[in-house]
């Protein structure tokens, strides 16, 4: 039994440092290489656990190294890795390009992010016995959309990170408790122009959207309204991959342990202050210990 189970993707990320993107049909050089474990999923749980929760995680790795070494990495943050399968063919990728103002650009091969599409028993009994349900949309969404229904069915809580953004199945957003788009995905799944008016069309849906805007914060809609800000800490920089997942494990993490709401997003606004200040995804995740330092007093 663990509080938290995330539903999602894990990917090795191959990530390379550069000064700016090449233009079509141009090499550039680059100044780094490295591999790091990542994908939405897996930083997620990662962020949580070492947000203090006790995680499971549900995926897929593929009969390759790759597979190897993300299960290694459950195993050493203490999540549950029982629900990780192992399928024929690779693992996911993700291809990062870091560019030296710490902006990045990312291409995802799913590989065996894609090869489940249906709930089973043991995925069913994971959910049953958590507190709060985790998902991205880097898994196919029809298991996302089953997943959530269970979890609600169950009394289970839900949070979902729509990312990468795509058309939503009729009835998602209603199974949401907490949504979680960062601006640009918020405007594209409301058809909004306006980042405020798109968290609050999606609010009219999902219980709660709390929607990132990277160093302008987050803010917080309900019921068709914005009823608070979450101020960004200053920092400069280094490399702003997983921030959003940063946020939302430590954001779960923390509700899970029974801080309020504004509380909580306190302390996942300071954990995602903290990753970009470090290269690379899972790499760059504060433990609660250092989160808790910054925590202004209550």
């Amino acid at each position: 039994m663990s509080d938290v189970v995330v539903l999602g993707s894990a990917n090795m990320d191959l990530v390379v440092r550069q000064p700016r993107l090449p233009r079509p049909g141009e090499t550039i050089w680059g100044s780094g290489f490295s591999a790091i474990p990542g994908g939405k999923g897996l930083n997620q749980a990662v962020a949580a656990a070492r947000g203090g929760a006790d995680v499971a995680f549900l995926g897929c790795v593929g009969d390759d190294a790759f597979g190897s070494d993300l299960r290694a990495c459950l195993r050493l943050e203490g999540i549950d890795d029982r629900g990780l399968e192992r399928v024929l063919g690779p693992t996911g990728t993700a291809h990062v390009s870091v560019l030296d103002d710490g902006e990045n650009a990312i291409v995802v091969v799913p590989g065996a992010n894609h090869a489940v599409d249906a709930l089973d028993d043991g995925m069913l009994a994971a959910i049953s016995s958590a507190r709060c349900l985790v998902a991205q949309l880097e898994r196919p969404v029809p298991l996302v959309h089953a997943a959530f229904r269970a979890a609600r069915d169950r009394g289970v809580s839900t949070v979902l990170t729509p990312a990468p953004v795509t058309v939503l199945p009729p009835g998602l957003l209603e199974l949401t408790d907490i949504l979680v788009p960062n601006a640009g995905e918020a405007r594209e799944l409301a058809g909004a122009d306006d980042d405020l008016e798109a968290a609050r069309m999606l609010s009219r849906s999902a219980a709660t959207v709390v929607m990132t805007r990277g160093a302008d914060g987050a803010v917080v809609a309900e019921r068709g309204e914005i009823v608070s800000e979450v101020p960004a800490r200053r920092v400069v920089p280094v490399d702003t991959t997983a921030a959003g997942d940063t946020f939302v494990g430590t954001l779960v993490a923390r509700l899970v342990a029974g801080s309020a709401l504004p509380r909580a997003l306190e302390a996942a606004s300071i954990a995602a202050s903290i990753a970009v200040t470090r290269a690379g995804a899972t790499t760059s995740m504060p433990r609660w210990e250092e989160v808790s330092g910054l925590l202004p007093p209550r």
